[in-house]
């Protein structure tokens, strides 16, 4: 089995592809979040009209299609970020990115909420709405409520660490000596 070196541009494309994906993810987090709050608060302002009243199916529809609107604004601002950097940037906040054990918390959280939120939102108001917006508005709604508790999690709890893993010994690497 031959290792073949990976070429720089390649590399570039991984370290975009990767960035992108998680700004993606970043949108559909935050714009779940926002949507059932916005959405009331829409309904409510509306209602001295005597128009759409709140319903259970129309606040869920417009928290997974917020969702969706947050990964396609998350994905194309990170796209248009990535493109005017250095391949060395890249590589650099990719590796900032991966290392960062807060923000790898907050996406477990986020999708162990969101699966929760799919499962339980159905569970509970099966007869009140579609049952697509059942499962995609729960799991935004979900992955809104797994933010927030990581949020609440930063709060009480100590940072996590940034940055690369140490060696055992707790001492930063030394640099690779050169014998002749």
């Amino acid at each position: 089995m031959s290792v073949e070196p990976v070429s720089a541009s390649a590399a570039s494309s991984a370290d975009r592809e990767y960035l992108v994906r998680r700004s993606m993810s970043i949108g559909y987090q935050y714009f779940s979040l926002l949507m059932p709050p916005l959405y009331t608060a829409i309904v409510l302002s509306r209602r001295k009209m005597g128009t759409m009243p709140w319903s259970i199916n129309r606040m869920l529809r417009a928290t997974w299609a917020g969702g969706m609107a947050g990964v396609v604004q998350g994905g194309s601002l990170e796209y248009l970020r990535t493109s005017c950097e250095s391949e060395e940037s890249l590589r650099a906040r990719r590796v900032d990115t991966m290392y960062n054990m807060s923000a790898l918390r907050a996406e477990d959280h986020s999708t162990i909420g969101a699966l929760l939120g799919a499962t339980l939102t159905p569970a509970l108001f099966w007869k009140r709405a579609r049952i697509v917006h059942l499962f995609l508005g729960g799991a935004g709604i979900g992955a809104g409520f797994g933010l927030l508790v990581h949020w609440t999690r930063n709060l009480t709890e100590e940072p996590l660490p940034k940055g690369p893993p140490l060696p055992p010994s707790g001492e930063p690497p030394s640099p690779p000596s050169k014998a002749s």
